[in-house]
C-alpha cells in the first residue's frame, strides 16, 4: 500500500471514532423533510468535521435500483463515463453530459482526507468532458445507437436548445454552438456568452424561458462557508440569468450556496431550483431545500440557514440576514438533491402533478442519507404534501458500498422518467409496471 493509501486509513479510522463519539451524544435526530422541517441545533464539528462515504461498487449483471409499487425500472443506456446530465432533444435525441469531479490542491489534512475518500467514492477523477448522443430507434426502452455529440469540453454539465443553437453549461462559462435538426455531432467552435468562476461547486445547471429568450444558469459556491473570504465567492452562489438577445447576464437570485437543478412550475410559470447547503453542523442542520426562486431574492448563504438562522462560523452582514428569504421544502440533511423535473400528472401510474428529484447522496453525516430519486406533489403551484420515493436500492444495507448515485432527472422522449446514474454508469428508465 502507498503512503496516499496508508494515510486514507489512518484518516478513516479517525473518522470512525469522531463518529462513534457523536453518535453517543444522544438519540439520531429526526430527519428534517417538509415545508415546517424541524432543523436539530447547529453542533459545528470543527477541525473534523464527519466523512463517511460508501465505496463505489457499481451493478453486478442483473442488478438495478429498487422501484416504487407500480413502476418498474430498465437500463436505457449502460457503460458510460460518469453520467451526470441529461437532455433530450425536440427529435429524440438523448444527450448525457459526461463529467467528474477534478481535484484541486489540497491545502488541509482534512481536505487531503476528503480527496481520498471521494475516490474511493468514484466521486473525484480524470473527467470524460464528453457529451453523448442516444437513440432508442426501436421504442423498446433501450437505446441502440451511442455517438459522441461533443468533445474537448471544460466539464459539461447543463445542456439547452433553443431554435437553432445549442448551449453547454462548462464550469467556467456558457457556450452557443450552431445546431442543425437530426446532427449526430457537433464540431464548430462555440461562442463564449458569460464566463464563470471554475472549481469548488463546478456544475453549470441550465434551463431556458418558455419563450426562448433568456437561459438560467446554476453556479455554486467555491468553498462551504466562505472558507477563503467572501472576494473569491464574488459572482457565485447564485443563479444567473441570461437575455439571448442581447447577450448580457445578472444575478437573478443570491445567496444559494449551490443551486443545481432548474424547473419550471408550469401553472404560476415560477422557476424552482433544489439546493445543496453547508457543512459541519450536524446530520439534519441544515437540510438541503427544494425552492421557489424569486428574482433578486436572497437565501441566506453563507450568513444564515433557513430562513434567519445565523451561522456562527462566518463573519455576519445583518443586513443580509434580515432579507434572507426561507425555503419552501426541507429535502432532508446532506442528501445532495441535484436533479430536479417537472413530472405532469400521469407520467408515472399513481403520481400526480410534482418533482422529481435525483438525491446524489451524502458524504458528510453519521447515518447516509439520499441515495434515491423521490417526489414531492405539487398543488396550486406549491408542494403539498409529503415526498415519496421513485427509486432506491443505490446503497447497500450496512453503508459500506454504493451500486450507484443518481444525479439528473428528466422526461424521456417516450414519456418515461430518465435518471444518470454516475456510478454505476446507467441511464436508468422508469416506466409504470
Amino acid at each position: 500500500m502507498n503512503l496516499s493509501g496508508i494515510f486514507a486509513r489512518i484518516v478513516a479510522l479517525i473518522g470512525a471514532v469522531a463518529l462513534l463519539w457523536r453518535r453517543l451524544q444522544g438519540a439520531a435526530p429526526n430527519p428534517a423533510w417538509g415545508g415546517a422541517p424541524e432543523i436539530p441545533a447547529a453542533k459545528p464539528q470543527g477541525a473534523i468535521p464527519t466523512l463517511k462515504m460508501p465505496t463505489a461498487r457499481g451493478w453486478s449483471d442483473g442488478e438495478k435500483p429498487t422501484a416504487a409499487p407500480g413502476l418498474k425500472v430498465n437500463a436505457f443506456a449502460a457503460g458510460l463515463d460518469h453520467p451526470r446530465w441529461i437532455e433530450v432533444l425536440p427529435n429524440g435525441d438523448v444527450l448525457i453530459a459526461e463529467a467528474t469531479q477534478v481535484a484541486g490542491p489540497a491545502r488541509s489534512v482534512f481536505q487531503y482526507a476528503m480527496q481520498a475518500t471521494m475516490r474511493r467514492a468514484d466521486a473525484l477523477g480524470v473527467s470524460a468532458n464528453r457529451i453523448t448522443l442516444l437513440r432508442d430507434l426501436d421504442s423498446d426502452g433501450v437505446a441502440e445507437t451511442r455517438k459522441t455529440f461533443m468533445e474537448g469540453l471544460n466539464q459539461p454539465f447543463g445542456m439547452a436548445l433553443v431554435g437553432d443553437t445549442f448551449y453547454v453549461g462548462n464550469t467556467d462559462g456558457v457556450l452557443a454552438f450552431p445546431y442543425t435538426a437530426g446532427a449526430d455531432r457537433i464540431t464548430s467552435q462555440g461562442k463564449k456568452l458569460v464566463a464563470f468562476k471554475p472549481a469548488g461547486h463546478w456544475t453549470r445547471s441550465l434551463l431556458p424561458s418558455s419563450d426562448g429568450n433568456k437561459l438560467y444558469a446554476g453556479v455554486g459556491s467555491l468553498t462551504n462557508i466562505a472558507d477563503d473570504g467572501m472576494e473569491v465567492e464574488e459572482g457565485r452562489a447564485a443563479v444567473y440569468e441570461l437575455d439571448l438577445a442581447s447577450g448580457k447576464s445578472r444575478i437573478f437570485a443570491s445567496g444559494l450556496r449551490n443551486a443545481v437543478g432548474l424547473a419550471w412550475e408550469p401553472t404560476t410559470g415560477v422557476l424552482w431550483t433544489v439546493v445543496n447547503e453547508r457543512d459541519g453542523l450536524g446530520d439534519e442542520t441544515p437540510p438541503d431545500y427544494l425552492t421557489s426562486v424569486r428574482d433578486g431574492g436572497f437565501y441566506g448563504w453563507p450568513y444564515c440557514y433557513w430562513g434567519q438562522t445565523v451561522d456562527d462560523r462566518v463573519p455576519q452582514d445583518p443586513a443580509l440576514v434580515a432579507k434572507a428569504i426561507t425555503p419552501d421544502y426541507a429535502l432532508g440533511g446532506h442528501t445532495a438533491s441535484l436533479g430536479l423535473c417537472w413530472m405532469p400528472a400521469g407520467t408515472l401510474p399513481g403520481f400526480p402533478d410534482g418533482m422529481a428529484i435525483g438525491q446524489h447522496g451524502s458524504w458528510n453525516r453519521s447515518t447516509l442519507s439520499g441515495y434515491k430519486v423521490v417526489f414531492v406533489p405539487f398543488e396550486n403551484g406549491r408542494p403539498s404534501g409529503p415526498a415519496r420515493d421513485i427509486l432506491a436500492g443505490f446503497l447497500a444495507p450496512d453503508e459500506r458500498e454504493s451500486y450507484g448515485r443518481p444525479v439528473g432527472v428528466t422526461l424521456g422522449p417516450d414519456g418515461s422518467l430518465l435518471v444518470a446514474d454516475d456510478v454505476g454508469d446507467v441511464i436508468w428508465r422508469v416506466t409504470g409496471a
